[in-house]
């Protein structure tokens, strides 16, 4: 069964803004799944609609089978979302918002209070539990926002950038629970400006430009779409020109430093033995930017 199935979805707001453009995206069931797109592309709006804070004009959405206005109550059950912004109570104790969030989806409370006990402590708040939502850090907030979204144990979890602001230890942590929760069985919806972030997670991946879906499909897919990687290449040596066979070399403003790009038919190996023919060598090697990014702007470009 497809988790999420939207058909010609349009939103048009009172202004004239047309916001979504007759949007097509299914994710299936148990699927990691990236929708990536700029400010003002449409994410935010298509998740409003999809959750019941937005309006549709037009278009069908379905979750889990069920027509989201048709079956309100029971879609929403089924979702757990994480939004961007800090929409909790800060003077409520950490523990108190997620239990009183199991309440609003009818959990008993002795069960509301055995599942926030293992969520927090899964997620390391725990120990955070009696202290009040203002006193926590930015990182412990959005973990808390997580655990409120997971509480009535929703077989969808939507996340709207869930790692901003968030440091790189504890950015690698939560990417490591949220592979385990998709390993379980959840679904997720990822919305992301941090494009490693969706090429580390995820499986498929679609992008949405001026309320249109421009590119989807498998991550792996996609990559393979690339003709080159750009690589960091720092050499022992100041060479002033780079002459390497079969690569096209760039400086940069550090002479040690030069780009150089990998086409996708070639290795690394080649890419060794031909700074070896210039009796060059190697001292760090880097990727610069990721694919996926590349591939963004690529498309964005176009």
């Amino acid at each position: 069964m497809h988790a999420i199935e939207i058909h010609q979805l349009r939103k048009t707001y009172a202004t004239g803004v047309e916001a979504l453009k007759g949007v097509d995206l299914t994710v299936e069931s148990g699927d990691f799944y990236a929708l990536l797109g700029a400010n003002g592309a449409g994410k935010t709006t298509l998740l409003g609609t999809l959750v019941g804070l937005v309006n549709r004009s037009s278009g069908s959405e379905k979750v889990f089978g069920k027509e989201v206005l048709d079956y309100p109550e029971e879609t929403k059950h089924s979702i757990g979302l994480v939004p961007q912004e800090f929409n909790f109570n800060i003077f409520e104790k950490v523990e108190n918002i997620v239990v009183t969030q199991a309440g609003y989806y009818g959990v008993p409370r002795k069960q509301a209070l055995a599942r926030t006990e293992k969520l927090l402590k899964d997620l390391e708040l725990w120990d955070k539990r009696n202290s009040t939502a203002m006193h926590l850090s930015g990182g412990m907030k959005r973990r808390l926002l997580i655990a409120r979204a997971l509480v009535h144990n929703p077989r969808l979890l939507i996340l709207d950038e869930p790692t901003a602001g968030v440091d790189v230890e504890l950015r690698h942590s939560m990417w490591a629970y949220l592979r385990e929760l998709n390993k379980q069985g959840t679904t997720i919806l990822l919305t992301t400006h941090n494009l490693e972030e969706a090429e580390q997670l995820c499986k498929k991946v679609a992008i949405i430009q001026n309320g249109q879906i421009i590119k989807q499909g498998s991550m792996r897919s996609l990559l393979q779409e690339m003709s080159e990687s750009i690589y960091q290449v720092t050499f022992k040596q100041k060479p002033e020109k780079l002459k390497l066979k079969g690569f096209k070399a760039e400086a940069t403003e550090d002479p040690h430093s030069w780009n150089v790009a990998v086409g996708q038919e070639q290795t690394l190996s080649a890419l060794f033995e031909a700074v070896k023919a210039e009796d060059l060598t190697i001292v760090e090697l880097n990727t610069k930017g990721n694919r996926l990014e590349q591939l963004y702007l690529n498309l964005l470009d176009s």
